[in-house]
């Protein structure tokens, strides 16, 4: 084996930021630079003055910084000669990161490779009432034509259609879909509380999740705010990769080192609905599925694993692609409601922290990021193995056989009446849990998709959507124009 070629993990680091007043907290890039300099000591040496590549995930909560790269690069008086940062805060960047990184080994094209990411979304929102929902503006900047009208905007709206069409699909009831929720959600906040570097840290059993309360209100059926990503922090996490014969060279104990495997990566279409289904993402499950292979492990071999966790749906699909017990932990670092750190930024956590896990158990650890709108996939083995990272640089995409199972998606039409089933569904609730509306995804007879709304006043229609006492995904109902030009839809 040539050691110069293999890559592995030579350091890992992370910040919690919680000033006594938030809008004194640090920036996202002083996060990042906080958070490298504590994955440098962790590697015991000076890595970032000779590092060949540094590389960030997209942040959103200090615009000002067009290119959070070089005011990193700057801030920590180092030249490498890759800076970039990547195009989006997308929930799979840092493990894409993480697989260039080692192909960029692998290839002889560097020796150190930094990659770092920070939001501070809650120092943002204390300083400027202007940037109090970042993740929304930003969504909205790119929203597609017409969905805003029914109120498609933020991964919020969105994710909700898949939990209840994935549901349906797998011929769950309401409740026993909250219950794999809850128990999923559970043991992240048992995770998180023994994880010192999450930042909610208080263990919430199933029942907790469940409760609708105050503090754990309704946000988009059938998620609540327990459910759902948590926003409002001040994370940073941070990572170096480097070559086995730098690492010996540097003194690094191989008890420390941690290899870095093949990933698999593919993408849907970024519409969801122009999407040929909303109740399963072939892209997730050929990425997840394909790292397993590439690196030739099964599930069965893989000692920890972090299914990415904005919302209940993405590591519930995840687990089905590969076999997950729901008995097995599925995060290292506590998810994205109790870990925290939301946005594009969660999965650099995770890999620091399964890092540190597999420096003191296990062999095989999975990770996989989700990004968009359960749009871009990502998964890559890491492992105390090095023969996982002997193998030479690897192209990840799977792009290629995430389509070719793909159906022709239904055409989308603006205006109808008459006959529609629903596809999948949501209600959208106001800070005081009152629905604001609803809205469908519907398929008309001739296997056409149309958006279309329910009023709050329509308090039947509302409630057999969220009732819970039969699965409206498949109910038949008729679709007509209402009030402000937007398809409105009733039951039969």
């Amino acid at each position: 084996m040539d050691e110069s070629r293999i890559p592995v993990i030579a350091g890992a680091g992370q910040i919690n930021d919680r000033p006594e007043d938030d809008a004194r907290g640090l920036n996202s890039v002083e996060l990042m630079a906080a958070a490298l300099r504590r994955a440098e000591d962790d590697a015991c040496g000076s890595w970032l003055s000779h590092a060949d590549s540094l590389d960030v995930v997209a942040q959103l909560s200090f615009p000002e910084f067009a290119d959070a790269s070089r005011a990193l690069a700057e801030m920590l008086s180092i030249s490498p000669r890759h800076c970039a940062q990547t195009r989006y805060p997308m929930g799979d960047s840092p493990v894409a990161l993480l697989n260039e990184a080692a192909n960029r080994i692998a290839d002889g094209q560097a020796s150190i490779c930094a990659i770092a990411g920070g939001e501070a979304l809650r120092t943002a929102a204390r300083a400027g009432a202007g940037r109090r929902d970042a993740v929304r503006e930003s969504a909205a900047r790119t929203a597609r034509p017409g969905r805003e009208r029914y109120g498609l905007v933020a991964p919020t709206d969105v994710y909700p259609l898949y939990e209840n069409a994935c549901r349906a699909a797998w011929r769950q009831s309401l409740a026993q879909a909250q219950q794999e929720s809850a128990e999923i959600w559970s043991r992240f906040s048992q995770i998180a509380a023994a994880n010192p570097d999450a930042w909610l840290r208080a263990p919430l059993a199933p029942a907790d999740i469940l409760a609708v309360s105050p503090e754990n209100r309704r946000i988009a059926f059938p998620y609540t705010k327990l459910m759902v990503a948590n926003a409002s922090v001040n994370q940073g996490a941070a990572f170096i990769v480097t070559s086995l014969a730098r690492a010996k060279a540097m003194g690094i104990a191989e008890s420390r080192l941690v290899y870095v495997g093949r990933g698999a990566a593919a993408r849907e279409p970024g519409d969801v609905l122009a999407r040929d289904r909303i109740d399963r993402s072939l892209s997730l499950e050929a990425s997840l599925r394909r790292a397993l292979a590439f690196n030739d492990v099964s599930t069965e071999d893989i000692d920890f694993a972090e299914l990415y966790s904005c919302f209940p749906c993405v590591p519930k699909m995840a687990r089905r692609a590969i076999g997950w017990p729901l008995e097995r932990a599925m995060s290292v670092f506590g998810g994205l409601t109790f870990g925290g750190a939301p946005v594009g930024n969660y999965m650099s956590h995770a890999i620091a922290t399964m890092t540190q896990t597999l420096r003191h158990s296990g062999r095989h650890g999975l990770l996989f990021g989700n990004g968009g709108f359960a749009t871009t996939s990502h998964a890559i083995v890491i492992s105390r193995d090095p023969a996982k990272a002997a193998r030479g640089a690897f192209d990840p995409s799977v792009q290629g056989e995430a389509d070719a199972q793909r159906g022709p998606a239904p055409r989308l039409i603006e205006d109808h009446a008459g006959p529609a089933a629903v596809e999948t569904y949501t209600v959208f609730y106001d800070r005081g849990g009152a629905p604001k509306h609803g809205v469908i995804v519907a398929s008309t007879p001739a296997s056409e998709r149309l958006l279309a709304f329910v009023p709050s006043e329509d308090v039947e229609t509302i409630a057999f959507l969220t009732s819970g006492d039969h699965e409206p995904v498949g109910a038949q109902g008729v679709a007509a124009e209402g009030a402000g030009g937007l398809i409105h839809w009733r039951p039969h």
